[in-house]
């Protein structure tokens, strides 16, 4: 078991592994912001990041890691949103565009091509005729 100290309020803590860095309270108070953040998303659709801090009192900081991690994302057809991180395109969520996705994909598969097995050759005598040693 490993001892941390949590980011968020400085706390020492028992880490188990999370993907986080808060203590539980932290991690607690972290998931009820993120539900009013999503609750507030969801009655005003056309709101952009900027409003949603404001109005939840959340940072732009933990808003855009929320839509990076793909647990938020902006309206369709809005005009507000996040930098992809490979071409800099705007996204709705995420951290890469379409393009970038794809292009990530295909070069991941061209990456693992296996090789077919080299087929076994055996050994053949140079001649049938058997040797005797004098």
């Amino acid at each position: 078991m490993e001892v941390k100290t949590c980011k968020n309020c400085g706390r020492i803590y028992n880490y188990l592994g999370a993907i986080t860095p808060f203590c539980p309270p932290c991690m607690k108070l972290l998931e009820e912001k993120y539900q009013i953040c999503k609750q507030y998303i969801k009655d005003n659709p056309g709101a952009n990041i900027q409003q949603v801090s404001e109005a939840t009192e959340c940072s732009l900081k933990m808003l855009k890691q929320w839509v990076r991690e793909e647990r938020l994302s902006f309206a369709e057809g809005s005009a507000v949103g996040i930098e992809c991180e490979s071409c800099g395109a705007n996204i709705l969520t995420g951290r890469f565009c379409n393009d970038c996705k794809g292009r990530l994909q295909q070069g991941l598969q061209n990456a693992y091509k296996p090789k077919a097995p080299e087929p076994v050759q055996k050994k053949t005598p140079t001649s049938a005729q058997m040797r005797f040693l004098k």
